[in-house]
């Protein structure tokens, strides 16, 4: 079976970020690879579709800031979240991912992250992940043999800050 991403940044991956929509902008309505995002180009679809957009870039920024540093080197790269997002984030030789495809979950040193619980549970019912996710409550799943993880979507409300150190604590047991 060929592996088939759709999305922003390049294989390999160390995070792969699964999220149900494609930024609205003409460029990407018929994306089907996985392709790094090139400098400025977070900041252009920010532009292009506003808060919504600009919060899932952040919030991913942040995810990986507040990952376990003795797994993950993302804060050493940069000297806030915000620089890394703007230097580092799906860019080539990032090791990270924004997938709109379903999870593959066959590298088992990859940490997949799934952006939403309807999401995951959509995914689910259409046949296209099957895991072994153990609910932790409403908005927390784990596979802890695939390194997949389900948390609430990418925005600042829904993943706040108490939130992504509990998503770190999930990724640190992951390992």
């Amino acid at each position: 079976m060929t592996e088939q991403f759709i999305g922003f940044g390049e294989q390999p991956f160390k995070v792969a970020v699964y999220i149900a929509n494609t930024p609205p902008m003409a460029e990407y309505n018929d994306l089907c690879t996985l392709s790094p995002l090139a400098t400025g180009q977070i900041n252009t679809i920010n532009q292009a579709c506003g808060n919504g957009w600009r919060k899932v870039f952040n919030v991913y920024a942040k995810v990986l800031f507040a990952l376990p540093s003795e797994f993950y080197q993302f804060a050493k790269l940069a000297p806030t979240w915000q620089q890394y997002r703007d230097t580092h984030l799906l860019q080539s030789n990032s090791q990270t991912a924004l997938l709109f495809s379903p999870p593959q979950l066959i590298n088992s040193t990859t940490l997949h992250i799934i952006a939403g619980r309807t999401y995951a549970k959509a995914l689910i019912s259409q046949g296209l992940l099957t895991a072994q996710l153990q609910w932790l409550d409403e908005e927390f799943a784990i596979d802890r043999a695939n390194k997949l993880i389900v948390c609430p979507y990418f925005d600042y409300r829904q993943l706040s800050n108490i939130k992504i150190a509990r998503l770190s604590q999930l990724v640190a047991e992951c390992f």
